[in-house]
């Protein structure tokens, strides 16, 4: 699989540059604020969501100081959502670094999340950029809408397949369109355009969500077993979808109790797995996200051939075989 550091190499020097405008971005005059924010700068991730607006930038046009603020608008946003979801969650940990709560508590966490917001709304409004903020502003809603649709159908646990990919759709995906419609809008592509490339977003972030509920029923590379993450935390994704879909009523409601009242039972959240893996669940889910990654490159094939459409597929490919 090509590695990352060569997937980011056409746009590496935009990458550079973007980490200390990104910098820049979240400055205060504040010293607690600049102290958070240098930790959250300390914790940067893969950046993927970056990645995703200059290659799409790059493959649509000539990179510019508009799709600048639109990679570091929806950094902030993004991060203010992070920041905001470990309080929601009463979650300590985040990449295996301690959440902005766990070491400053919630009422702080809070305030910093919304001060990431307000620099994200101000970049966009101070430049005009209003049709970027547009699109952001609608992934931001659609990932709350999303968020608060997984917590009511959780309750029941009455997930069918069509509202499981709304939600990742919601959740997941319409953060990766808007980069991707970001990125085409920021170099003046056309209307036409620029929903080309949030649908291509989108597919590609429904595939990276099912290879992530993928991860919860193979064999973790540390301990050799599944994790069964998303089973103790109720979640129904597609594999336990496929499975219940699957399974006599007998069967569906003795799997449905387990879930609910025994997620915290190792054994039970065990026999669930060995039960999705043996009823094709894991093959089923797997090929559902084969074939929106194949959506994804047939809509890449229309753009002309370019290095930053190859380094696009590349990418698609790596968020569907990645180990972590």
């Amino acid at each position: 699989m090509t590695r990352l550091s060569d997937i980011k190499a056409p746009i590496k020097e935009h990458i550079d540059g973007f980490e200390k405008y990104f910098k820049s971005s979240m400055k205060s005059s504040v010293p607690l604020l600049d102290k958070v924010t240098r930790y959250i700068l300390k914790r940067k991730g893969k950046q993927m969501r970056p990645m995703f607006v200059f290659l799409s930038a790059s493959m649509c046009g000539e990179v510019n100081e508009s799709t600048y603020r639109a990679a570091a608008l929806i950094e902030l946003l993004h991060t203010a959502t992070l920041v905001h979801d470990d309080v929601v969650d009463d979650s300590n940990e985040r990449r295996g670094f301690f959440s902005i709560n766990a070491l400053w508590k919630n009422k702080i966490a809070v305030l910093v999340g919304d001060y990431l917001l307000s620099r994200g709304l101000l970049l966009s409004v101070n430049n005009n950029d209003h049709e970027l903020l547009k699109i952001v502003s609608n992934a931001v809603r659609e990932m709350s809408e999303g968020e608060l649709l997984q917590i009511e159908k959780a309750r029941k646990l009455d997930i069918k397949e069509d509202i499981y990919f709304d939600i990742i759709r919601k959740k997941t995906a319409s953060l990766i369109a808007s980069c991707c419609a970001c990125g085409a809008k920021s170099v003046g592509s056309s209307p036409d355009t620029v929903e080309k490339m949030r649908d291509f977003g989108e597919k590609v972030g429904i595939a990276f969500q099912i290879k992530d509920d993928l991860f919860d029923y193979e064999k973790s590379n540390a301990t050799g077993k599944p994790t069964g993450i998303d089973i103790k935390e109720k979640k129904m994704t597609l594999p336990l979808i496929y499975l219940l879909n699957h399974s006599d009523s007998s069967t569906r409601r003795q799997i449905i109790r387990n879930v609910k009242r025994h997620s915290d039972n190792g054994q039970k959240v065990s026999d669930i797995i060995g039960q999705v893996n043996s009823n094709g669940g894991m093959e089923y889910a797997r090929n559902m996200m084969l074939q929106y990654r194949e959506n994804a490159l047939n809509i890449l094939k229309t753009f002309p051939e370019s290095e930053y459409n190859k380094a696009l597929e590349d990418l698609v490919v790596f968020t569907t075989e990645r180990n972590k």
